[in-house]
């Protein structure tokens, strides 16, 4: 691994999981990794009730907009997290990719966002325990 890893998120419509995984590890991992996040079939605006449920947990995703998936985002990451985008993710030699199977937040409200939020959290913790742990002081 470089000195700084970096991690592409990729869901179909970049507009829920893959915001709040790439927010979550912004928030969680600072300047330890550099973040990316895209959809395969890009939405026109990030999900609202995302954009709430991670509100409450003082994470700000307002700014955020959904963006296209590129061979050159793939080719440009050391690890690959796909959510339920299938085949449209283009594999590359080399690379690290996981697939996180995660209910997709689409037409949810709130409610039904922050046990999604919260189990993406958890999964964001293991892997800055894995590729960009805390220095040790």
């Amino acid at each position: 691994m470089p000195d700084k890893p970096s991690v592409l998120f990729v869901c179909v419509h970049n507009a829920g999981r893959s915001q709040m995984a790439a927010a979550w590890l912004t928030h969680l991992a600072g300047d330890r990794v550099e973040v990316r996040s895209a959809g395969s079939a890009p939405a026109d605006r990030v999900n609202p009730a995302v954009v709430e449920a991670m509100r409450e947990v003082g994470v700000d995703i307002t700014a955020e907009t959904p963006k296209v998936l590129t061979a050159d985002a793939v080719r440009a990451s050391d690890v690959c997290v796909t959510m339920g985008c299938g085949d449209a993710c283009p594999v590359f030699p080399g690379k690290r990719y996981l697939d996180w199977e995660l209910t997709d937040p689409a037409g949810q409200g709130v409610a039904a966002v922050r046990p999604i939020r919260d189990e993406i959290r958890e999964r964001i913790e293991g892997l800055i325990a894995e590729i960009a742990p805390e220095p040790a002081t």
